[in-house]
């Protein structure tokens, strides 16, 4: 298992409605990737311009294969216009459900 959690803060209000629809264009792509577990987006509590993305992927392998799809891609490049900041946590699972004994 290979995990990440991703938090953008972005530019302003209109930053954030273009970087919304462009991760719901992107969505639509990772929905057809076979190892990417669970990605999923969330918006911040009292944080209106943060977005948090929750990323599982069976591997690294399946990271790498999503990382070069060109949905993906096409995102990274687009994104940098919305943002004002973006911090990268890659995680290790400890414990929890559905983790490999």
């Amino acid at each position: 298992m290979f995990a990440l959690v991703v938090r953008f803060e972005l530019k302003d209000e209109a930053a954030a409605v273009g970087f919304d629809g462009l991760v719901a264009e992107t969505a639509v792509g990772i929905a057809g990737e076979a190892g990417t577990l669970v990605y999923a987006v969330h918006g911040v509590v009292d944080a209106p311009l943060a977005r948090i993305f929750y990323e599982v992927y069976r591997d690294r392998s399946a990271f790498e294969v999503h990382e070069a799809q060109e949905h993906t891609r096409r995102f990274l490049q687009e994104r940098e216009q919305y943002l004002a900041g973006v911090r990268v946590e890659f995680l290790t699972p400890a414990s929890g459900k559905g983790l490999p004994s």
